[in-house]
């Protein structure tokens, strides 16, 4: 019997050459690195984000499909409406805080740039997937620029007012 952690030499049936603490002590070192190695294996394939084609939307937000405000759903206006007002928002330790971009979808722009709130969903129990971010000076819709995005941040339209 032998495995990766285990020598072959280490077989079960010559128990002459078999010292179970050195093997042991063995094994607790290399345990470690097979995690290790197994971890950056997985961690180095690419995600979705990484495979997009975002050059174009990442660099020119007008390059970004468009919708006007009217075309979001009732409660999007509803929520645009009220991040132009300064709220009250419903999910306040939420709505309003910075959104990182991480999905790179967004043009770059420094952190704390974009902020995030929640377009609420009929039904949902839970804040749901339904989005808007906006970045820059978001009480004025002639100094920011305001995204909508239905699936969680997957996609993104921004908003023309």
């Amino acid at each position: 019997m032998s495995c990766s952690i285990f020598p072959a030499h280490a077989a079960m049936n010559s128990p002459a050459k078999f010292n179970l603490r050195h093997h042991i002590r063995v094994a607790t070192k290399r345990i470690p690195a097979v995690f290790f190695a197994a971890f950056v294996a997985v961690s180095s394939n690419a995600t979705a984000a990484d495979a997009r084609d975002t050059s174009n939307a990442a660099t020119d937000p007008r390059s970004m499909s468009v919708m006007r405000a009217a075309e979001l759903p009732p409660q999007g206006r509803e929520i645009l409406q009220l991040i132009r007002n300064g709220g009250p928002f419903k999910h306040a330790g939420k709505d309003g805080s910075v959104f990182g971009n991480f999905e790179r979808i967004l043009p770059k722009q420094p952190r704390g740039h974009y902020k995030e709130y929640t377009v609420p969903t009929p039904g949902a129990k839970n804040r749901a997937a339904r989005r808007i971010v906006c970045g820059g000076d978001v009480r004025n819709a002639a100094r920011s620029t305001c995204y909508y995005t239905h699936d969680h941040y997957a996609s993104f339209k921004r908003i023309q007012e």
